[in-house]
């Protein structure tokens, strides 16, 4: 990226964090109408959470606000998406500008703590983001006391209401909610859970400006976004790029490996978008005329060499046994449907597979717990559209000839599949 709005680079130590951007504009004492001037800062930036779900973060401020003071910001360094890493390199080369962001948000919510979850096992980040908060202690970069807790190293830990709850209660069991304009609470106070992402850019819109934010992206979707790049490339990793940027140009950043024959965008619980919608701008509402969505910021490549319907049954595979077990959609639709697409991989196909496996899809989307088997089903039948001339060739009893071979996606190594 060009110029001072950029989220990647900065000094990890405090040190150098504050001699490049400055200290973090938080209100000196009872500064009046310092709250009001931020919450509209953050509107006219028109910033969306980068967590998955894309809520305007102005509007789950006011909501937080709302619920009184005394609550908490929730770091969400969770991550449990396989395909990604922005928010681990966030908090591992930028955790004084994540921090930063949960300060004021604290401050304009009326927060009395932090906690920065970063899950067991990730030992890196778990210390980069240690060693920040320990520089900050007793600095005016923390008047709000900030920890770091260790929640179970699960996919759906990561879900914003399931984060809650274990910081409230210790269980990662995320809560229905039919309606995101309700605040969530810790300790029946009002909890603010944003992800890394959303969090640095809080902090830079807060030192820059919010038409610095609006310079980055289109009109009805600003900014700029992390994405993760793998699969079939030869340089993966996290670019980061402005809204509308087209997919395919975010592909070649990573170099692909040969032809493209598909892009994953959104992630696991995201969707295929086949080549005739590469040109698609990565914005919310583009994406959404394709049934895509930006998601958690991911774009797997699938090259030539890989069949769309095998790297799907393998994700349908992985999400069936990652859901928390609380609800009949998740122990139940699930693992049958990642079944059914497996039967179809191996060309192991009867009359009724594909009508059971379409009423199956629709019997569980929308009826979960939360939206875990409703990113399942947007995979496979996005799968089934994307790759049906696969789809139908299996249909015919073909076995398909890539299911040995080894994936082109990433899968934790203790949880692999077939």
């Amino acid at each position: 990226m060009t110029g001072r709005y950029r989220l990647l680079g900065h000094p990890t130590d405090l040190v150098g964090h504050l001699a490049l951007l400055g200290p973090v504009p938080l209100p000196a004492g009872q500064t009046r109408g310092w709250g009001e001037a931020f919450l509209s800062a953050l509107e006219v930036s028109g910033l969306a959470g980068r967590g998955g779900a894309g809520f305007p973060a102005a509007i789950k401020l006011n909501l937080a606000h709302a619920g009184g003071s005394g609550g908490v910001v929730v770091v969400n360094g969770m991550e449990g998406e396989p395909a990604s890493d922005k928010d681990k390199l966030l908090l591992i080369r930028s955790p004084h500008l994540v921090l930063d962001g949960a300060q004021l948000l604290a401050a304009a919510s009326g927060a009395h703590r932090v906690v920065v979850c970063v899950p067991a096992g990730r030992e890196q980040v778990a210390s980069a983001a240690s060693t920040a908060m320990a520089e900050r202690v007793g600095t005016a970069s923390s008047p709000v006391p900030e920890r770091l807790l260790r929640p179970p190293d699960r996919f759906i830990a990561g879900e914003e209401s399931a984060l809650a709850r274990w910081v409230d209660a210790g269980e990662s069991l995320p809560s229905y909610r039919p309606d995101k304009a309700v605040a969530l609470r810790i300790a029946r106070r009002a909890a603010l859970v944003h992800n890394a992402e959303t969090l640095a850019h809080v902090a830079m819109i807060a030192r820059t400006g919010p038409d610095a934010f609006r310079a980055h992206g289109v009109v009805e979707d600003p900014g700029t976004s992390l994405i993760t790049i793998t699969g079939a490339v030869e340089n993966p990793g996290v670019v980061e790029v402005d809204r509308g940027t087209p997919l395919l140009d975010i592909a070649n950043r990573a170099t692909p490996v040969g032809p493209v024959q598909a892009l994953l965008v959104g992630g696991y619980g995201g969707a295929w978008v086949s080549r005739s919608h590469f040109s698609t701008p990565y914005a919310s509402l583009s994406l959404r005329t394709i049934g895509a969505a930006a998601g958690v910021g991911v774009v797997v490549v699938l090259g030539a060499e890989a069949c769309g319907i095998t790297e799907t049954a393998r994700i349908a595979h992985y999400l069936a046994g990652q859901s928390a077990g609380q609800c009949g959609p998740c122990v139940y639709g699930l693992p049958a449907i990642a079944d059914d697409v497996t039967r179809l991989a191996h060309g192991q196909v009867d009359p009724a597979l594909m009508p059971r496996l379409t009423r199956r899809l629709d019997q569980v989307d929308g009826r979960g717990g939360c939206r875990h088997p409703d990113g399942a089903v947007q995979l496979v039948r996005s799968a089934l559209k994307v790759f049906a001339a696969d789809a139908n060739a299996h249909l015919q009893g073909v076995r398909c000839l890539h299911w040995d071979r080894p994936s082109q996606l990433r899968f934790p190594a203790s949880r692999r599949v077939a």
